[in-house]
């Protein structure tokens, strides 16, 4: 096999044929057979189905019981049944009145009457209480264990936890139409051909529910959040705009804010016979107190708190040191004898 080689001679045009085959799979998918159309079989498709795409698109994804959609389903998006979501029924010539909207699995053979989306850790889906994975139970609800050993498995149920902090159980999985969708003031994206887009309206529909800044995840970060000071604590590149922002506030003289600069940049020096433990200890004290005067400002002003995750140390009140550092430090501290 080493010994082989092959070599494949392509024309100028090589590429642009790679890509009329790659539209064409995107329009059509497997409804050709698998056998390619003609161009006038094509054309007479696209006419036909491109029209209906447009008016009846359904927007799929796996939403939690507060309404993030923690997972935009695409084309390519494992079903529980094992197979794409490009493989299931998403064209409609009339959208079904019935909700849910069910969405059957359209390979020969296959009981799926609908697509259900399970969780990924890696390459393998979650396991189930029963400790068998997703490949191993029925495709039709409620998704008993097929195992011939497994008898007290009823369904399956996972103790996965979604990024965004809820069970598996506090997801469902949601099938709407754009109007429906609009409802619920998510986003829509524009109007695609493609066969079986679900939920994908954008780069951004490919992160996960918590991560995404518009409207169907976690939502644009609150004027608190962006108008924060960067500090020791940030990433470096937060920390390389230091500069500039300090030559913008020289420039409006700005000198509460350059103290305050100035004063951060003392605490984060260590101080003459301070031992490496007491360095990290007086600074997360330091961010502890600036955590609690963040807590108290917020309810003073009639806000609500940040959410998890989110940075809350303003600058000139310390800066939080690393992670680890402070939970060492809470680990040493319970065994120091007081001085």
């Amino acid at each position: 096999m080493g010994d082989r080689q092959y070599h494949l001679k392509l024309g100028g045009n090589a590429a642009a044929s790679v890509d009329e085959y790659l539209e064409y799979k995107r329009i059509v998918g497997n409804d050709d057979g698998g056998k390619t159309f003609t161009p006038e079989e094509y054309e007479a498709y696209k006419k036909k189905v491109i029209p209906q795409r447009l008016k009846n698109r359904l927007f799929t994804s796996w939403t939690n019981s507060q309404g993030m959609d923690c997972k935009q389903i695409g084309p390519e998006t494992p079903c529980f049944c094992q197979h794409r979501y490009k493989q299931h029924k998403t064209d409609f010539e009339r959208v079904p009145d019935e909700r849910p909207i069910l969405l059957p699995c359209q390979v020969k053979g296959c009981r799926c009457i609908s697509f259900h989306y399970v969780p990924l850790m890696g390459s393998t889906s979650v396991r189930c209480t029963c400790k068998h994975p997703a490949d191993e139970h029925s495709p039709a609800k409620p998704f008993q264990c097929q195992k011939k050993i497994c008898q007290s498995c009823s369904g399956f149920k996972s103790s996965y936890t979604c990024g965004c902090g809820l069970s598996y159980g506090d997801h469902s999985m949601v099938v709407e139409t754009k109007e429906e969708r609009e409802g619920r003031s998510h986003p829509v994206g524009m109007d695609s051909p493609y066969q079986a887009m679900g939920g994908l309206t954008g780069f951004s529909s490919l992160a996960e529910g918590y991560m995404r800044l518009d409207p169907s995840g976690r939502g644009a970060p609150s004027n608190e959040f962006l108008s924060q000071e960067i500090t020791s604590s940030d990433h470096a590149f937060l920390k390389a705009a230091v500069p500039s922002i300090q030559a913008h506030r020289r420039a409006d003289k700005d000198y509460d804010k350059l103290d305050e600069d100035m004063a951060e940049r003392m605490s984060q020096l260590r101080r003459p016979g301070e031992s490496e433990m007491d360095y990290y200890e007086r600074r997360y004290q330091e961010r502890l107190k600036a955590e609690r005067n963040g807590k108290k400002a917020i309810q003073m002003s009639g806000g609500q708190p940040l959410k998890a995750g989110q940075r809350r140390v303003p600058l000139g009140l310390g800066g939080a040191s690393a992670a680890g550092a402070g939970a060492s430090t809470r680990a040493v501290k319970k065994t120091t004898a007081p001085k």
